[in-house]
C-alpha cells in the first residue's frame, strides 16, 4: 500500500514498517535466545514494588550493565534479600517490553556468588531463627534508661575496649564497668564468646546490661557473630544484651537477636550511659511534666470537689424541702392540732359501742332464758330416763364382775392360804413366840460366843421387840469359860 506525504504525493519508502512491527521483530529475535546465567554485581535495586511486588535493578561488571526484572512470585521464593553490591548468579532470559521498546533480563532464579554464598548461609540462618521467634520485638527486653553496672564482652587487646571505657568516662563516670575478655574472630571465637556470656550471667550483683562489641572488618571477619550457637546464647542470656558490631552497614545474626542493636561499639556505650547534662535535662523535664501533671490533677480534683459540693448542696436543699413538706403535712393532722378531739371521738365511739353491746347482751340473754325454760322439762325427762338405764346397766355389770372375780380368785386364794401357813411355820419370828431370841453383835447376827467380848454392846431380838445390853461374861459350852 502506498503512503502519502504532506503534498499529497506517494512516499518513495514503500517498504517501511511501523514501530510496533519493528519492536515485534526485535522481541521475536530476543525471545529466540536461550536461557543463560549471568554473573554480575547488583546496582540500583528497587523493590519489592509497593503495588505490584516486582523488583527492578541493574546488574553490571567493569564495562557493561543491563536492566533486570524479578517478578513477585519469583522473589517470594527467596531465602535472602537482594541489595546493592552483591555478586550474584542470575538465571533467566532476555525480553523486550513492547510499549517502550526497552530490553531487559527477566530473572527466573538467583543465587549468591563467592562471598554471596556465605551471605546466603547467613540469610538462611536468619530466616530459621526468625521463624523460631528469636527476632520478635515482643521477646526483646527493655534496657534501663540509667544503667549503673555495665558488662562488656569483647577483646581486651583491641582498641574497642578503650573506646568503650573512654566513652563511658566522658558521658557518665558513675557507671561501673565490668570487662569480660574473649576473642572476637578466628577459630574458637564463638565458643569463647558463649563462655563469656555465661560468666556474665553469674556475676553478682547482676549488671544492668551486657555490651557485646567489636570493631569493623570484612564480612569474613564478622562471621563469628553469625554463628548459630552464639546467637542462641545472646537470646538466652539472663541479662539484656546490646550489640555494637562493626560499622553502620554491618548487620549480624547477633544484632538481630539481641535486645538492642547499635551501629558501632561507641554508639552502644553511648546508648547505656546518657551524659550527665542529659540526665539533668531529663530530670528537669520530668519535674516540669510532673509539676504540670500534679497541677492538672489538683485542678481536676478541685473542680470535681466544687461540682460535688454544688450537687451536695442542691441535694440537701431538695431533701430539706421534702422533710419540711412532710413535717408540715404531719403538723396539719388533727391528732397534733387538737389532741383531745381524737380522745373525744374515740370516747364517743366507745360509748356507742358499749350501748350496742349492752342492748345486744340483754336481747341474747332473754332469748337464751326462754330457750332454756322451754328445753328444761324435756332435758330433765331425758336425763332421768338415761340415768335409770345407765344405773341398771351398771348394777348388772357389777353383779357379773363380782361373780367373775370370785371365780378367778378362788383357786389363788386357797394356794395363798397354804403358802401363808407354810411361810408362817418357817418364819424365825414364829420361833421367837416360843421363847427363843436372836443376838446381834457389832457385825450383825451372832452365831457364836466368839462374836462377843466382855464389855461389848449386845442387842437381843424377842418376839415383841429388842433388848439392848452389855456383855459382862462370855461362857462357852465347850470349855466352860
Amino acid at each position: 500500500m502506498s503512503s502519502w506525504n504532506l503534498q499529497g504525493t506517494t512516499s518513495p519508502h514503500d517498504d517501511a514498517i511501523s514501530v510496533s512491527q519493528a519492536v515485534g521483530l526485535a522481541a521475536g529475535a530476543v525471545e529466540s535466545l536461550p536461557k543463560i546465567t549471568v554473573l554480575g554485581e547488583i546496582s540500583g535495586f528497587r523493590g519489592p514494588h509497593a503495588r505490584s511486588g516486582h523488583c527492578y535493578f541493574q546488574v553490571k561488571d567493569d564495562s557493561s550493565a543491563m536492566e533486570c526484572r524479578i517478578w513477585k512470585y519469583v522473589y517470594a521464593k527467596r531465602n535472602f534479600d537482594l541489595r546493592d553490591g552483591m555478586q550474584v548468579h542470575l538465571n533467566g532470559s532476555f525480553n523486550i517490553y513492547k510499549p517502550t521498546g526497552q530490553m531487559g533480563f527477566i530473572v527466573e532464579s538467583f543465587s549468591l556468588a563467592g562471598e554471596g554464598l556465605l551471605r546466603q548461609q547467613v540469610a538462611a540462618l536468619a530466616e530459621k531463627l526468625r521463624r523460631e521467634g528469636l527476632m520478635e520485638a515482643s521477646r526483646k527486653r527493655a534496657i534501663p534508661a540509667f544503667c549503673t553496672r555495665v558488662a562488656v564482652v569483647t577483646s581486651l587487646s583491641g582498641a574497642v575496649i578503650d573506646d568503650v571505657k573512654r566513652t563511658l568516662r566522658r558521658r557518665n563516670p558513675l557507671v561501673e564497668l565490668i570487662c569480660v575478655g574473649s576473642r572476637v574472630q578466628g577459630e574458637g571465637a564463638p565458643a569463647e564468646l558463649v563462655h563469656a556470656l555465661e560468666r556474665v550471667g553469674h556475676i553478682q550483683p547482676a549488671p544492668d546490661c551486657v555490651l557485646l562489641v567489636r570493631g569493623g572488618g570484612s564480612f569474613e571477619d564478622l562471621m563469628t557473630f553469625n554463628d548459630e550457637t552464639l546467637a542462641r546464647a545472646v537470646a538466652a542470656c539472663p541479662i539484656p544484651v546490646i550489640t555494637g558490631i562493626g560499622h553502620e552497614p554491618d548487620t549480624s545474626i547477633c544484632d538481630m537477636v539481641s535486645d538492642r542493636r547499635a551501629s558501632t561499639p561507641t554508639a552502644a556505650a553511648e546508648s547505656v550511659a546518657p551524659a550527665l547534662h542529659e540526665l539533668v535535662d531529663v530530670l528537669q523535664s520530668r519535674a516540669q511534666r510532673l509539676e504540670q501533671h500534679m497541677k492538672s490533677l489538683v485542678g481536676d480534683e478541685l473542680r470535681g470537689f466544687q461540682m460535688a459540693a454544688e450537687r451536695l448542696e442542691q441535694l440537701m436543699q431538695v431533701q430539706l424541702s421534702q422533710k419540711k413538706a412532710q413535717l408540715e403535712s404531719w403538723a396539719s393532722r388533727p391528732v397534733l392540732v387538737r389532741p383531745t378531739a381524737v380522745f373525744a371521738q374515740r370516747s364517743m365511739e366507745l360509748d356507742q359501742t358499749a350501748d350496742r353491746l349492752a342492748h345486744t347482751m340483754h336481747t341474747c340473754m332473754s332469748e337464751h332464758r326462754f330457750s332454756i325454760e322451754t328445753m328444761s322439762p324435756r332435758l330433765r325427762s331425758a336425763l332421768q330416763h338415761q340415768l335409770a338405764h345407765m344405773a341398771h346397766t351398771l348394777e348388772l355389770s357389777y353383779t357379773q364382775l363380782m361373780h367373775r372375780g370370785t371365780q378367778l380368785t378362788n383357786p389363788y386364794q386357797a394356794r395363798l392360804q397354804s403358802a401363808t401357813a407354810s411361810l408362817d411355820a418357817l418364819s424365825p419370828l414364829k420361833v421367837l413366840t416360843r421363847g427363843y431370841a436372836i443376838a446381834y453383835g457389832e457385825h450383825g447376827v451372832a452365831a457364836s460366843v466368839k462374836d462377843f467380848s466382855v464389855g461389848a454392846s449386845l442387842r437381843v431380838r424377842l418376839a415383841d421387840g429388842y433388848v439392848h445390853a452389855r456383855v459382862s461374861l462370855v461362857q462357852s459350852t465347850d470349855n466352860n469359860l
